[in-house]
């Protein structure tokens, strides 16, 4: 409470990015919310002191990772309280932060983040345009009753187009198999009262894109909409990269199909003011 006077409703934002999406680099979180890296950078550091934010590196031999950072106390405990929860303690806050250094899986947790980032980023400087819904592993497992497991979802919005979608983040490591293997859980899903969303695949190689849509044009796939990625389509998500299985263009991500469907127990529905990753700074 001490420190409330010297925070705002960026900070804040941190506080819940950082929550819901466990570690965002420097580059990411100034792509949202900041002018300049170099504001985002300062900014930041003085949040560190405040103990508000943490951070660290992990550096790879050929490969440097830039400025990881995460929930500090602070942000952990104001994140609890503001969802009426009983905060963690400095030192569960702590581990949890030396879990997410040592994960095995860092590399892939900041593609899946990159990803959001670039359509917030591209929102930024397009007012038609909103990344209405942000949504991690976590809570899109529990959002649609456990029945899929993707690596986020999200709902863009772009004049009177809304699209919601899955996200599958591929980074090369697994068979073409194991991807195919995802798809029967969000036919299930739909088929059982769920949305009826693309699943997106945001694939390591133009190879990689084009083995999968010959697997899956083999008649290998389930009904569910499809579409690929691959970097040297482009590197803005919202544009004109996205190929639907079957279609040989690319599309647009608002010109995706899909439907938001009925809500119910394991549909959300459409988008809600309280879903928007940037809510808090609606009013600024």
């Amino acid at each position: 409470m001490d420190l409330s006077g010297r925070l705002n409703a960026r900070d804040y934002t941190i506080a819940h990015l950082l929550d819901e999406h466990t570690a965002l680099t420097t580059p990411q979180l100034a792509a949202v919310l900041f002018g300049s890296p170099i504001t985002c950078q300062h900014r930041l550091n003085s949040l560190r002191k405040l103990q508000f934010v943490d951070r660290f590196i992990r550096n790879q031999p050929t490969r440097p990772r830039p400025m990881c950072w995460v929930a500090g106390p602070l942000a952990a405990r104001y994140v609890a309280l503001s969802r009426e929860e009983n905060p963690p303690t400095p030192k569960a806050v702590q581990q949890r932060a030396e879990r997410i250094m040592a994960s095995p899986k860092l590399d892939h947790l900041l593609g899946v983040n990159g990803f959001f980032v670039a359509l917030a980023a591209h929102a930024r400087t397009h007012p038609a345009a909103r990344l209405a819904r942000w949504w991690s592993e976590r809570s899109s497992s529990a959002a649609y009753g456990r029945r899929v497991r993707p690596d986020g979802h999200g709902v863009w919005t772009e004049g009177t187009a809304s699209v919601g979608f899955f996200v599958e983040y591929d980074t090369g490591t697994e068979p073409i198999g194991r991807l195919l293997d995802k798809l029967p859980a969000y036919r299930q899903l739909r088929d059982d009262g769920g949305p009826d969303y693309p699943v997106l695949f945001v694939l390591h190689s133009p190879v990689r894109e084009q083995h999968l849509h010959q697997r899956l044009s083999a008649g290998l796939g389930t009904t569910v909409t499809v579409a690929t990625t691959s970097p040297q389509a482009g590197s803005d998500p919202a544009a004109a990269v996205w190929q639907v299985v079957g279609d040989g263009r690319r599309r647009r991500l608002a010109d995706l199909p899909g439907s938001h469907g009925q809500t119910g127990p394991i549909n959300p529905g459409p988008p809600t003011a309280v879903d928007d990753p940037l809510r808090l700074l609606q009013s600024l």
